[in-house]
């Protein structure tokens, strides 16, 4: 049997409308934390041995390649304290931001749930705006609270090119 059609069995055997509007409304209310800048209640949604990855070309072996960031949960909280105490100059005024998340594929359903996404990010700061592309991958943990993440991959368009600081997350 072909791996595409082990994961269209897999898939074929849930309930996958219902889930593809769970995922899409868990990743569209992450999406207006992240806009309202409410970081305590982004850091809320990940589990402790979660990883954010923001990976400098195509790479899937995050632990033994350069990336923009690769967070474990220290790392999160201690750039969100950078962020919420204006250390990081980069986030000295932060950014204002108005992101659209769409393009949902569940690539995995049972266990962890795997979705890709699309999210283009708009940022206003010191009066000029820049757009941002990226596609995401979350792994997603179903919990009694609801999802968790366990990773959030954000592929930015052009990683590999030259990136001026930003002051949010992706």
């Amino acid at each position: 049997m072909e791996k595409d059609d082990v994961g269209m069995n897999e898939l074929s055997k849930i309930d996958t409308a219902t889930l593809l509007q769970d995922v899409s409304q868990f990743l569209w209310q992450e999406a207006d934390i992240l806009d309202r800048k409410d970081y305590d209640a982004w850091l809320a949604l990940w589990l402790t041995d979660g990883f954010y990855t923001l990976p400098i070309d195509d790479t899937q072996d995050f632990d033994n390649t350069l990336n923009l960031c690769h967070d474990n949960d220290k790392m999160r909280r201690d750039r969100i304290e950078r962020f919420q105490r204006g250390f990081s100059i980069s986030s000295a005024p932060p950014a204002d931001t108005i992101r659209t998340v769409s393009r949902f594929v569940i690539d995995k359903a049972e266990g962890d749930v795997v979705v890709r996404s699309a999210e283009h990010l708009i940022e206003n700061k010191f009066g000029r705006q820049r757009v941002w592309a990226a596609n995401l991958t979350h792994t997603l943990v179903r919990t009694d609270q609801g999802f968790r993440i366990r990773h959030k991959v954000a592929r930015l368009l052009n990683s590999a090119g030259m990136l001026n600081s930003f002051s949010y997350l992706f």
